[in-house]
């Protein structure tokens, strides 16, 4: 008997049956396959709408198989050095490869993290002379990454074109003294509204205006488009996208990400991305998990089916039961409902502790005082009992906010 099967022994059992893998309060069952959205929670089962896992592919048998054989093959250390030293591999270079064709670039370049990645973007493509023109509603990444920036940056009211436009006339106005450029950045799908960037409305601004576009399509790529290719693909604007950001750690369900262009920008970003290029590489384990995460992304676009499937018929019911799910054009399902703090953390616990309904909350000062968003992201593994028992526990919920019920202490 090896070390691994002395593990899972004392653990209650060969692989395949159920066993607990906990880290505080939380516990999956390690199963056969894909185990759904559920979670064990203070030893009770909940249905989970906040997983980072799109299309299924965390428990995915192949995955799971690829995971460990590679971990297997190369453990977790190798390639022991950053990719301009000791780090390359062929498998790398695939990947990136496959994923610059798969989103219509020249040229893609892996990046560790996604957060990180997209914060050492920022900082490497823009100089002093430059200025930078973001949407409002930018993820905390592109936030994060533009307060690096030593020259102007402007920011435009969310998914406001003629805000956009007077943003870059005022950028163009700068750059044309300092003989810099200007880059827009804003997201293919908002990550909190649901919303899409107007990617196609921002690109028909470039007859008027010169600039490169950055997008961030963390949660585009897998889930928009006709192939999956992401949001651009989805508003037929690839070409007009100068600059493409996507992460593993969504649909994918990994860890790190990528950025695609043409040729010159990414060479470019291999030596200027000092994150990166002084990071050890992505370890081989996660190349080749995400090489075959990204095989089915490509070859089972039933997986896609699924999760719009699950994502309509949700955002469907809650707006027949007279839910505000806001403008999102996207499977990411906000509910807005009106209350104070006490009530925000009270409607949560009891649609968790009585209704088994695990999902995000988001309270001031993330939203103004007096609103509250309860963010559900759909899976392709989400069922259609999983849906109706959540628009059922809503129900319910939504008729004890309206009566006041979340300002007493006893009712969760």
């Amino acid at each position: 008997m090896d070390l691994f099967d002395k593990i899972t022994k004392s653990m209650g059992g060969p692989i395949g049956q159920h066993q607990k893998w906990s880290h505080g309060y939380f516990s999956f069952p390690k199963l056969e396959g894909s185990i759904g959205p559920h979670m064990n929670f203070n030893g009770k089962t909940h249905i989970v709408w906040s997983l980072n896992n799109y299309l299924g592919l965390a428990d995915h048998p192949e995955v799971r198989q690829a995971d460990a054989q590679a971990a297997a093959d190369y453990g977790m250390a190798y390639p022991m050095g950053a990719r301009m030293m000791s780090g390359n591999t062929i498998h790398h270079e695939e990947l990136e490869n496959d994923l610059a064709a798969f989103v219509g670039k020249k040229a893609a370049f892996l990046l560790n993290y996604g957060y990180q990645g997209m914060v050492s973007i920022i900082d490497a493509l823009v100089d002093r002379n430059d200025v930078i023109v973001y949407d409002a509603e930018a993820h905390a990444c592109i936030i994060d990454g533009v307060r690096l920036h030593i020259g102007k940056r402007f920011v435009y009211q969310h998914n406001d074109i003629d805000s956009c436009e007077k943003q870059l006339e005022r950028a163009s106005r700068i750059v044309a003294q300092t003989g810099g450029a200007i880059l827009v950045i804003t997201e293919g799908v908002f990550g909190m509204t649901g919303t899409q960037g107007k990617l196609k409305e921002i690109v028909k601004l470039k007859d008027k205006y010169t600039f490169r576009l950055l997008v961030d399509d963390a949660h585009g790529l897998g889930t928009m488009g006709e192939t999956g290719a992401g949001t651009h693909e989805h508003q037929n604007c690839v070409d007009g996208v100068d600059v493409y950001f996507g992460t593993f750690a969504k649909s994918m369900a990994g860890i790190g990400a990528f950025v695609a262009s043409d040729k010159q920008i990414i060479d470019y970003l291999r030596y200027n991305m000092r994150s990166q290029t002084f990071a050890k590489a992505l370890p081989m384990p996660m190349v080749l998990g995400l090489r075959k995460r990204f095989e089915l992304l490509r070859s089972q676009p039933q997986l896609r089916e699924q999760l719009w499937q699950v994502a309509l018929t949700l955002q469907k019911g809650l707006k027949e039961r007279g839910f505000d799910i806001g403008n999102t054009n996207s499977m990411v399902t906000p509910v807005y409902l009106k209350g104070d703090l006490y009530e925000a953390t009270s409607l949560t616990r009891d649609l968790r502790e009585n209704y088994g309904i695990f999902c995000s909350i988001v309270i001031y000062p993330v939203v103004p005082k007096g609103l509250i968003i309860l963010r559900l992201i759909p899976t392709a593994v989400h069922s259609m009992e999983d849906v109706q028992r959540t628009l059922d526990a809503y129900t319910e919920m939504g008729e004890k906010l309206k009566a006041g019920l979340y300002k007493e202490q006893n009712v969760a």
